[in-house]
C-alpha cells in the first residue's frame, strides 16, 4: 500500500492516539489528544511512523503493519496485541484499552468502523479509476474478466478471494499498491444499507451490475428489493462516471438513467449497446463468439475466445468489453484480455483428476447459479453427476426454490443427483417426482463424504455446488485427492 502516517490513520477514524512514553514503566500519555501529541518531539516521531499495511489477522502482521483488533463471534483480536508488537507492528487500532501495549495504539469506539474510515481516507489518497462490480450471480468471474482485460493496458489491483463485504472491501482498498493505475472491486451485500456504505468507501467510477437473481431473499424480500439494495451502489459513484448493466435482465433493464446518463447495456440481444452472437459452445473448453459494439456512433465487431465454460461466461466477457471500452482499450486489447482469463477456485473451475472430470463450483449457490451450473454440466461427456447442497438465505420460499432445482436437474437429464442437507431433501423429492431415477440423499456433508465414492464411476463428470456454509470445498478436495 501507499504508506500513511500513524497520525493520519488516527485522524481518519477519529481515534485517540496513545503512545507509551516509557514502555519499561508502562507510563502512558493517557487522554492526550492528537494535537497535543505533536508538541513533543519523541511523540511526534512515533505519530509520524509510517503504516505499510493494514490487517485484521494477527498471523499476517509484518514489520510496519497496523493491526485492527476486532471482536468476532469466536475470537477477540485484542488478546493478540502483545504478539503483534513483538512481530514489529507499527501500531494497533482497538476499542478496548489494552492492558499491555509495547507501542502506539489508536483507541476507537468501533474497530470495524475504524477500518472502514481508514480505508475511505486511503481511497481519497489514491485517485485511480475504480470499477465496482455487483449483482446476484457472477460477480467474482466478472471481476476476473474485467481485471484481465484492463491489465492489457493498466497496472490493475483487484479483489482477492471472497473479500467483497464490509470487511473485505476496506482491506482490498488498503492493499492497493501505490503504482496502481486501475482497481476492480467486487461488492457483495445481503442487507439494505450495506451497498450504500460500501459505495461511500469505494466511490466507483464505473459501476457494473451482472444480474438480479433470487438470492438473499431472507433479508431483501424480493427481486425488486434486491435491485433497490444493489442500486445503492450509485449513491457515491463518480457523478461523471459510467454504469454498465446486463440489458437482458428484466430488472436491470428498468434502469433508464443514473445521474442524468443512460447506462451502457450488454447482453445477447442485439438491442443492447454491446452484444454477442455466433456463439460456438465448446463444452467444458469454453466458447467462441463475435462481440458487436454500437456506442457513441461507432459500430464494430470482433471475435473472442472465452476459455471458461458456460453461456454465463459470455455475459462476463461482454461486461469486460463494456468496462474496457469505457477505460480506453481497443477491441484487440479486449479480445486478448478475455482470452487470458483463468478460473477461480470454487467458481466453475474444471479439473481433470484422472478417473473423472470435476466441475468445482462450490463457493456459493442460489437457484439461478444452480441452474446455470446444471446447464454447464449437460455439455460434458460421460455420465453427468450433480452433487448439490443447501442454498442459504432464500427466505420463506426456500423449500420451493430447492424443489425447483431438483425438477430442473430432471429436466436437464442429469444422470445422477446426489444431495446433502436438510433443505436439499426438497431437491431430491422434486427430482424423483419429475421422473429422475438415480437420486441419492444424505442428511449432512459428513454422510455425503462417506457415501460418495460408492456412487461415482470412472469417466464421470461431477459438478459440486452448494452455499459456502455447507463446506463443499471439502468434497472437492476429497475428489481431487
Amino acid at each position: 500500500m501507499k504508506e500513511m502516517t500513524l497520525l493520519a490513520a488516527a485522524k481518519a477514524c477519529g481515534g485517540k492516539l496513545v503512545i507509551p512514553i516509557r514502555p519499561s514503566t508502562r507510563k502512558q500519555a493517557e487522554g492526550v489528544s492528537c494535537e497535543a501529541l505533536k508538541k513533543k518531539t519523541m511523540i511526534r516521531s512515533s505519530a509520524g511512523s509510517m503504516v505499510k499495511g493494514v490487517v485484521l489477522d494477527s498471523r499476517k502482521i509484518e514489520p510496519g503493519f497496523l493491526f485492527i483488533a476486532t471482536k468476532g463471534e469466536r475470537v477477540d483480536g485484542h488478546k493478540f496485541i502483545p504478539d503483534v508488537f513483538e512481530k514489529g507492528a507499527v501500531g494497533v487500532v482497538c476499542q478496548d484499552e489494552p492492558q499491555q501495549a509495547d507501542g502506539p495504539y489508536i483507541l476507537v469506539k468501533d474497530s470495524f468502523q475504524a477500518l472502514k474510515d481508514i480505508a475511505s481516507y486511503y481511497r481519497e489518497t489514491m485517485p485511480v479509476p475504480v470499477v465496482g462490480i455487483t449483482g446476484s450471480v457472477g460477480k467474482t468471474s466478472t471481476k476476473e474478466f474485467i481485471a484481465a482485460v484492463l491489465a492489457q493496458k493498466y497496472k490493475v489491483h483487484k479483489t482477492e478471494g471472497n473479500y467483497n463485504n464490509e470487511v473485505g472491501v476496506p482491506l482490498t482498498l488498503l492493499a492497493m499498491p501505490e503504482d496502481t493505475e486501475m482497481a476492480v472491486i467486487e461488492m457483495g451485500i445481503n442487507h439494505f444499507g450495506e451497498m450504500h456504505r460500501l459505495s461511500q468507501i469505494v466511490r466507483p467510477d464505473i459501476c457494473v451490475m451482472t444480474n438480479i437473481g433470487e438470492c438473499h431473499l431472507e433479508f431483501l424480500g424480493s427481486r425488486q428489493g434486491i435491485l433497490k439494495a444493489k442500486s445503492e451502489m450509485f449513491d457515491f459513484m463518480n457523478p461523471q462516471g459510467s454504469v454498465c448493466v446486463n440489458g437482458d435482465d428484466d430488472m436491470l433493464s428498468t434502469i433508464s438513467e443514473v445521474h442524468g446518463k443512460k447506462p451502457l447495456r450488454f447482453g445477447l440481444s442485439s438491442s443492447n449497446d454491446i452484444y454477442a452472437d455466433e456463439i460456438v459452445n465448446k463444452g467444458l473448453l469454453g466458447s467462441e463468439a463475435t462481440i458487436h459494439v454500437k456506442t457513441e456512433g461507432r459500430e464494430e465487431k470482433f471475435s473472442v475466445s472465452i476459455p471458461l465454460p458456460g453461456i454465463h461466461m459470455v455475459y462476463n466477457a461482454l461486461a469486460a468489453t463494456a468496462a474496457g471500452l469505457i477505460s480506453g482499450l481497443c477491441c484487440e486489447e479486449i479480445a486478448r484480455g478475455i482470452a487470458s482469463v483463468s478460473a477461480v477456485g470454487g467458481r466453475s473451475r474444471v479439473v481433470n483428476v484422472g478417473d473423472f472430470v470435476l466441475i468445482d463450483d462450490c463457493y456459493n449457490a442460489n437457484p439461478v447459479s444452480m441452474e446455470a451450473a446444471l446447464d454447464l454440466l449437460t455439455t460434458a461427456e460421460g455420465r453427468k453427476i450433480a452433487v448439490l447442497g443447501d442454498m442459504f438465505e432464500l427466505g420463506s420460499d426456500e423449500k420451493a426454490l430447492h424443489a425447483r432445482v431438483g425438477a430442473y436437474s430432471a429436466e436437464k437429464n442429469i444422470d445422477c443427483l446426489i444431495c446433502a442437507g436438510s433443505l436439499s431433501e426438497e431437491m431430491a423429492k422434486a427430482a424423483r417426482e419429475a421422473g429422475m431415477k438415480n437420486v441419492f440423499y444424505f442428511a449432512d456433508t459428513k454422510a455425503l463424504e462417506e457415501g460418495l465414492f460408492s456412487l461415482i464411476k470412472k469417466g464421470d463428470t461431477i459438478l459440486v455446488k452448494a452455499s459456502h456454509g455447507m463446506g463443499y470445498s471439502a468434497i472437492v478436495k476429497m475428489l481431487e485427492n
